[in-house]
């Protein structure tokens, strides 16, 4: 009689219980074929709570970091903390807007049939590069050309949605791009336009150590896009320095 091969052991809870939190949500997320790419938002695969263990996890591996660059953590009294400090910067503040939901926006119909032009700003924008994790800090306008069927959101939503879009990892030109397709999905106006100015610290800071050099790019959508003259308006209303 031939010998029946083995049957696959299911996991026990103790053997769940010692798989890292960051391997449990990215396996969510390889089942769910959802990318994660550095500047995605995960928060629909994180369970309550999961990013506290995550914080936990992500200070253990910090500390790991600062063995690798030689530093005595031990006996250095300015970096005893460091890991779990970084570990908290990462996860609930500079790197937010991919582990939380997307903030509470309330709309309201256009009862007044608004159709002109509304600018937004400056909004003070913060984010990392997501090539060497530098800040990314600078101003953005938003302009708006309603018609009697955009919702209308209170000016504060768009501070709270750029904040959310800007605190991951990104590429300007993308996190502006993220950010006009939110605000158009929410709003659907006749044309939107956003501008973003920013110094990138990954120049400032390293590299050519340029402190002046500042990025602009802008996305226009709609109207902005085919009206030169609106365009124009827009553009010559922003104060930038």
């Amino acid at each position: 009689m031939k010998p029946q091969p083995d049957l696959p052991v299911a996991p026990s809870a103790a053997d769940d219980e010692g798989t890292p939190v960051s391997v449990k949500i990215r396996e969510r997320l390889q089942a769910a074929r959802k990318r994660f790419n550095a500047n995605d938002n995960i928060s629909e695969f994180i369970e309550p709570g999961e990013l506290e263990k995550l914080l936990d996890e992500v200070t253990q591996k910090m500390e790991g970091v600062l063995d690798s660059l030689v530093i005595d953590t031990a006996r250095d009294h300015n970096t005893k903390d460091t890991a779990r400090r970084v570990a908290k910067m990462y996860v609930n503040e500079v790197f937010k807007g991919r582990y939380v939901k997307p903030p509470a926006i309330t709309e309201f119909p256009n009862a007044e049939r608004l159709n002109e032009l509304m600018i937004v700003g400056p909004i003070t924008v913060r984010s990392a590069c997501s090539h060497h994790f530098c800040p990314v800090i600078g101003t953005l306008w938003i302009g708006v050309l309603p018609n009697e069927h955009t919702n209308v959101i209170g000016l504060s939503k768009y501070a709270r949605v750029a904040e959310w879009i800007m605190g991951r990892p990104q590429i300007q030109e993308e996190a502006v791009v993220q950010l006009a397709d939110l605000i158009q999905n929410k709003t659907k106006p006749d044309g939107l336009a956003i501008v973003m100015e920013a110094t990138h610290y990954c120049v400032a800071w390293r590299g050519v150590k340029d402190l002046d050099s500042k990025m602009i790019n802008s996305v226009m959508r709609g109207v902005f896009l085919k009206d030169a003259n609106l365009r124009r308006e827009f553009l010559s209303l922003i104060p930038r320095k």
